[in-house]
């Protein structure tokens, strides 16, 4: 797994923590720091993300990146194992924002392929949260078959309730995604999957990145 990962100065880390309410008057930030972002990889781990199965790159302009999976499959349904139906994984980052600044991101995009028999279903969670903060966000999307596509879900919070990293403190950032299939009312044999093929963050599109400086 690459590490010290370099995002443009617009990139951060991936949605919310808490700032102290000290820092809640502090000005925002209408352009991000001109200094790069360097993002370590301390750990991925997880059912949907055995080791060797997940990379992250970085745009060669270091303005987006993106985790790639090649073996994030969760299914049910006929001969399937009983442990298939989820499958998750956790990123762990250690992110260092340049001096005087601090971070919220607003949303973030996962993609992939569902194959879902009529009568089943399927969900997409993922949380996030700093290491020893009390506060963990997650979003969760629902799937129901008949469905042969791919899938896209986005998690987003409105600009107004935006949280911060604390200022002056290094806190890994966590991301647990995970991916779950009820068989439901299937046809029994039928088999039914969904499969997590990567996490993009862009600047302009898929990331949106809040910036603020601190006092």
């Amino acid at each position: 797994m690459a590490r010290g990962l370099l995002l443009g100065g617009a990139v951060a880390a991936l949605l919310t923590s808490a700032i102290p309410a000290a820092h809640a008057e502090s000005p925002v930030v209408t352009n991000p720091p001109p200094d790069k972002i360097v993002i370590d990889v301390a750990t991925v781990n997880g059912s949907g993300c055995p080791q060797g199965t997940a990379a992250v790159a970085v745009s060669p302009d270091n303005t987006a990146f993106t985790v790639t999976y090649s073996s994030y499959l969760a299914q049910a349904g006929g001969n399937s194992d009983p442990t298939w139906f989820r499958r998750n994984c956790q990123l762990n980052l250690i992110v260092h924002v340049p001096q005087g600044f601090t971070y919220a991101i607003a949303s973030a995009d996962y993609r992939g392929f569902a194959s879902l028999q009529r009568g089943a279903t399927a969900t997409q969670k993922a949380s996030y949260y700093f290491q020893g903060q009390p506060d963990t966000t997650t979003k969760t999307h629902p799937f129901s078959g008949p469905l042969n596509d791919d899938w896209q879900a986005t998690d987003s919070t409105d600009v107004a309730q935006l949280v911060y990293a604390p200022c002056g403190v290094l806190r890994n950032f966590n991301i647990n995604t995970e991916l779950r299939v009820n068989a439901g009312t299937a046809s029994p044999g039928k088999v039914s999957f969904m499969t997590m093929d990567s996490t993009d963050g862009d600047i302009s599109t898929t990331y949106h990145m809040a910036w603020k400086a601190c006092p």
